[in-house]
């Protein structure tokens, strides 16, 4: 069986402000230097086979936190980037709202084209990591989209908000990926 823990990266100051970030890649703030390290502090006592982190600065600063306990191979993989969200990115929810009431953001990567690469992602790690246990650091529409995928389109932006360095997990078995927890927040402190 393969797993996957998904980590979502630490708080930046564009997530405290509610702004859109995508692929403007913008680093971890103070309480995004904790969060990271209350994840770190809550694997440190597990066992992993390495860690998988987007190319995006704010990604490997989590994974390289969390890995001063593990000691574990680090891998960039390109298809766990963030989503482009165009001409939206570095603007706050109001914002966004007035100038995109329909939530077309010009310039933003397809959907459809994020959940190909995410799906191609998996199926790459699948293929060169099988039988592995995978840390994956990456974002907040890269674990949303790979949780919808797998939850039928149970798990939606529309019910679930994914918290600065939440934890989910998923795993391979039986030919078919499953979710079995997501959003895992208690290791973090306030």
């Amino acid at each position: 069986m393969t797993n996957i823990c998904l980590i979502r990266h630490g708080e930046t100051d564009w997530n405290s402000l509610g702004k859109i970030q995508g692929r403007t890649d913008i680093p971890l703030n103070s309480n995004g230097i904790r969060q990271a390290e209350q994840c770190r502090d809550y694997l440190k006592e597990t066992s992993w086979d390495f860690i998988i982190t987007s190319p995006l600065m704010r990604a490997k600063e989590t994974a390289a936190i969390i890995n001063e306990s593990l000691n574990l191979p680090i891998v960039e993989m390109a298809e766990f980037i963030e989503r482009s969200f165009g001409d939206a990115e570095g603007k706050t929810k109001e914002e966004r709202q007035v100038l995109y009431p329909d939530m077309l953001y010009p310039n933003a990567e397809p959907y459809w084209e994020l959940a190909e690469r995410l799906k191609q992602g998996l199926a790459d790690i699948l293929q060169s990591y099988p039988q592995q246990k995978v840390l994956l650091v990456a974002h907040g529409a890269v674990i949303h989209t790979i949780l919808r995928i797998l939850s039928n389109e149970e798990i939606t932006l529309d019910n679930t908000y994914l918290t600065n360095a939440c934890i989910s997990n998923i795993h391979y078995k039986d030919s078919k990926w499953a979710i079995k927890d997501y959003n895992i927040v208690t290791h973090l402190q306030v």
